[in-house]
């Protein structure tokens, strides 16, 4: 992680134990959880929004047969119209 060892990050915690004290070290990790953990639900509210994998809705419709049999059928009644 970061190239980072075990000593190292010994090393930083206590310097940040030094600096903050050992009675403000629980608000800090408080803090750094709501702040995470706010983070990580508006990142997954934006993924709701756009689900890159859910198919674009169309307002196509393909037309039935019905449709279809309609239109072929109104020619015909405008030429039995016609010929009375």
């Amino acid at each position: 992680m970061f190239g980072i060892g075990t000593g190292e990050l010994l090393i930083i915690l206590f310097i940040i134990l030094l600096v903050f004290g050992s009675k403000k070290l629980p608000e800090l990790a408080q803090g750094l959880g709501r702040g995470i953990r706010e983070f990580k639900k508006a990142t997954n509210e934006i993924e709701e929004e756009l689900d890159l994998n859910k198919p674009l809705e169309t307002n196509r419709t393909e037309p039935t047969k019905e449709k279809i049999q309609y239109k072929e059928e109104e020619p015909k009644k405008s030429e039995k119209s016609e010929g009375e």
